[in-house]
C-alpha cells in the first residue's frame, strides 16, 4: 500500500495540517482513507486497512463484455457501450433497473466505450456517492441513479 511520509518537526505546512486535523500535536499520526489514528494503535490500523477499499473495485453485480465486440461477432453495426450480460439479483445493479442487453454508455459523466471502461469508473467510486448510469435499452437512451 502506498504511503507518504512526512517529518512534522521539519515541515511547517504538515504539522500545521496535522494541527488541523486532528486537533493535537501528538505524534505518530497514520491517516487511512481520511480517518486519523494518533499513537500507534495497531488494532485500530488493521481496522482501517482492512476497510481501506480503495484497491478493490466496487462490484454492481453485472457481468458485462464490449458492447461494440458482441455487435461486430452478430453482424450489426457496432456500439460503444459495455454490454450487460446478466445482472445479479439484489445487486447494485438490479438495484439500478440495469437488465441483460442494456448498454452502459456513460458513469458520472465518464464515457464507457467497453467493459474495462466501466470497470475504471467503478473502482473511483466511494460507498455513499450518487451514480447516475445512462444506457440503451432497446435502442432508447435511459437514465438511472443509485446511491451505492
Amino acid at each position: 500500500m502506498a504511503y507518504t511520509e512526512y517529518d512534522v518537526s521539519r515541515d511547517r505546512r504538515a504539522a500545521e495540517e496535522m494541527v488541523e486535523l486532528t486537533g493535537q500535536m501528538g505524534v505518530p499520526v497514520i491517516v487511512v482513507d481520511g480517518q486519523p489514528v494518533i499513537g500507534f494503535d495497531p488494532a485500530r490500523l488493521q481496522t482501517l486497512l482492512a476497510g481501506a477499499g480503495g484497491n478493490k473495485p466496487l462490484r454492481f453485480g453485472l457481468k458485462v463484455a464490449d458492447a461494440g465486440r458482441v455487435a461486430r461477432r452478430q453482424g450489426e453495426t457496432p456500439v460503444l457501450g459495455a454490454l450487460v450480460g446478466a445482472v445479479s439479483p439484489g445487486s447494485l445493479g438490479a438495484q439500478a433497473g440495469m437488465k441483460p442487453g442494456d448498454i452502459i454508455t456513460e458513469l458520472n459523466t465518464a464515457h464507457i466505450g467497453n467493459a474495462a471502461d466501466l470497470e475504471h469508473a467503478l473502482a473511483g467510486l466511494k460507498p455513499g456517492s450518487i451514480v447516475t448510469i445512462m444506457f440503451l435499452r432497446d435502442n432508447q437512451a435511459r437514465k438511472s441513479e443509485i446511491v451505492i
